[in-house]
């Protein structure tokens, strides 16, 4: 394992090389659609290539799991059923925000091993905030050791929520409509929500997708600051399983909550 700050540093240099610098300053001809909905941008390209580059480096051996490697290239999940350690990158989560020049978009890295989340790094370069995980040691933000806030009461609670239940409502819906938690807001971003749990700042993220580059580092920092984080079927999280919906909660009040409301996604 490299050293943590040496790659929370490079994150923070990509961020001020390549995606500060084209953010509200995207032409046209920057941004594309890989499928309906689903964008991609220079800077995602460009930032991903950088950091492939220099955590190669770091890291002689090891591998590259980047979003839009594996766009081009999808036989490349193959690397997370390997020995290799495995750098697993989204360049920039919440494209859709950063295309519009809207705030709200982090980078988010994951080191996985034998399936085994090892580390997890995101990075919010608008507000420089850094939040650092690594199995066994706690998850850490500017020399401080987070903790999520495990006494939030139901009513108190705020988070997100993707995807639409069996029974047709989207999540986000019936969450709001249940009076059974504060306030449901999706910011667009999986990795903000993630770092929010861990700064007892919210106490729940579902997706109805379990892609590794959205997800890994997240559910490594929210178990590492104390809160609970797997499939919403209750089995453990795996990185190289892509289509399952995965919950993340504060506590067990805000786990319990979600999947009583919500109940399998379609």
């Amino acid at each position: 394992m490299v050293d943590p700050e040496a790659v929370a540093e490079l994150l923070r240099e990509t961020a001020d090389s390549v995606i500060l610098p084209r953010f509200r300053l995207l032409r046209q001809e920057d941004i594309r659609e890989k499928k309906p909905g689903d964008f991609v941008t220079i800077a995602d390209v460009e930032a991903e290539r950088m950091l492939e580059e220099r955590l190669q480096a770091l890291a002689p051996g090891s591998a590259v799991l980047g979003e839009e490697g594996a766009a081009q290239d999808p036989a490349r999940f193959g690397l997370l059923a390997g020995d290799a350690p495995v750098w697993v990158i989204d360049p920039i989560d919440g494209t859709g925000n950063f295309a519009r020049g809207a705030a709200g978009f982090a980078v988010i890295l994951a080191c996985v091993e034998r399936a085994e989340i090892r580390a997890g790094w995101i990075y919010d370069p608008l507000e420089r905030v850094m939040v650092v995980a690594e199995s066994g040691a706690g998850a850490w933000s500017e020399g401080r050791r987070l903790a999520v806030d495990g006494e939030a009461s139901a009513q108190r609670m705020v988070g997100a929520a993707y995807g639409r239940t069996v029974a047709g409502p989207r999540a986000a819906k019936a969450l709001a409509d249940s009076g059974r938690v504060g306030s449901v807001k999706n910011l667009g971003s999986s990795a903000l929500e993630y770092s929010a749990i861990a700064l007892g700042r919210a106490h729940f993220s579902l997706h109805s997708r379990s892609l590794p580059w959205d997800h890994a580092a997240g559910m490594l920092i929210v178990r590492e600051a104390g809160g609970l984080a797997d499939f919403l079927d209750g089995t453990p999280y795996d990185p190289r399983i892509l289509d399952r919906p995965v919950l993340a909660a504060a506590n067990r009040v805000a786990w319990e909550t979600v999947r009583t409301v919500v109940g399998p996604l379609a």
